[in-house]
């Protein structure tokens, strides 16, 4: 089915993020993935490209263009491409609105600059060791000392931990937290008592480096929070739908092209003298893996048009979440099996996708957590 979401200009974009895939990503990846980090240049390439701010006002240096629609090109083309270790939907979609919606004049000078250039890389640090999805379970706390904020405890988890300079930390700053408790606090690199720990050893996504850290006597100047006070939680809620739209965007990107490579390599391996292609079981994990692809895809695009007109819910929000990366799961497995021995090889596209999709289910909420949302949302 034709898909409708999409204008000249959209497309006209793609072709430069694949572009940009082709020169500044794809011939670095394996190394990157050995070292567990992106090169910064990298990110500096993505800001020279105009893919850094899309929705950051011209004014800072940003696209001024707040269309969600790019972040979905951008979302669909380097999951397309494997290559989900440069996390720019991570700095656009998420962090982004943060600093764009919630920052100060001075703050947003400060900081949106070197965001859209890529000499600023920004991450979130929400998940500590004792508290994922539940706010209520946050520890770290910022206490205040008058003329500063002083900032103790740990977080795990945080995608682009080793790289960032920008570091959004979620604290209690009263004693209880949880949803009227919870500061945002903006703590920057080389802030004395803030450090990282290891780079984190995932089973995928190799080349987005993934930290714990930990903040001993953290002074955060008072110009550093973000937002209001005690007000995180209500802040957290309002950007999540935009989040889990974007994870569903990549999610049901990574089982169409799943669906493609698979389609090609059964029409080429041939088993009991004839290609698989022919084999009637392969035609219907085909016809059924095509299908549920083709249902989600109708899903997720008017979520997405939705979103980009601003009309989008957190409940419908949750159901694309969900669907879309479980069937990235169930495609990854499927498609793998379908691939054989060589489907467990590393040098094949399809035992990547099978490791660097697993992901999709958990960050961002977990699939029970959006079951609980929209359960809530129809029974109280």
């Amino acid at each position: 089915m034709k898909r409708r979401i999409f204008r000249a200009e959209h497309d006209a974009f793609r072709d430069t993020v694949r572009t940009f895939l082709a020169k500044e990503v794809l011939p670095h990846y394996a190394q990157w993935e050995k070292d567990g980090i992106v090169a910064r240049d990298a990110w500096r390439a993505a800001g020279r490209q105009g893919l850094l701010g899309l929705a950051v006002p011209e004014e800072y240096g940003g696209g001024g263009n707040p269309d969600f629609r790019y972040s979905v090109v951008l979302a669909e083309e380097f999951t397309r491409a494997g290559a989900p270790g440069l996390a720019i939907g991570l700095h656009n979609d998420i962090i982004g609105p943060y600093l764009t919606g919630l920052a100060t004049d001075e703050q947003k000078r400060r900081w949106l600059p070197g965001f859209c250039t890529g000499e600023t890389v920004t991450a979130i640090a929400m998940t500590e060791p004792g508290a994922g999805s539940d706010l209520q379970g946050i520890r770290t706390t910022a206490e205040d000392k008058g003329d500063h904020w002083l900032l103790n405890g740990s977080k795990t988890f945080i995608s682009n931990g080793i790289l960032a300079d920008l570091v959004i930390v979620v604290a209690k700053t009263t004693p209880e937290g949880g949803a009227h408790g919870l500061s945002l606090l903006v703590v920057e690199r080389g802030t004395p008592g803030f450090e990282r720990g290891r780079n984190l050893d995932k089973i995928g996504q190799k080349a987005q480096d993934t930290a714990e850290l930990f903040f001993h006597d953290v002074r955060v100047p008072k110009e550093n929070l973000l937002g209001e006070r005690d007000g995180a939680f209500v802040h957290l809620m309002t950007h999540l739908a935009q989040e889990r739209m974007a994870i569903a965007a990549a999610a049901i990107a990574g089982a169409e092209h799943l669906l493609e490579i698979t389609t090609a390599y059964v029409r080429e391996r041939e088993a009991f003298g004839r290609p698989l292609a022919r084999l009637q079981h392969i035609r219907f994990e085909i016809a059924e893996l095509a299908t549920e692809c083709a249902v989600t895809r109708s899903f997720v695009d008017r979520c997405v048009e939705d979103h980009a007109a601003g009309e989008l819910d957190a409940v419908h929000a949750s159901m694309a979440k969900w669907w879309a990366t479980e069937l990235q799961k169930r495609a990854a497995d499927r498609c793998l099996q379908l691939h054989g021995g060589y489907g467990y090889m590393t040098e094949y596209p399809v035992a990547r996708a099978f490791t660097d999709g697993r992901i999709q289910t958990i960050y961002g909420g977990t699939t029970e957590i959006m079951k609980e949302i929209i359960g809530r949302s129809l029974l109280g």
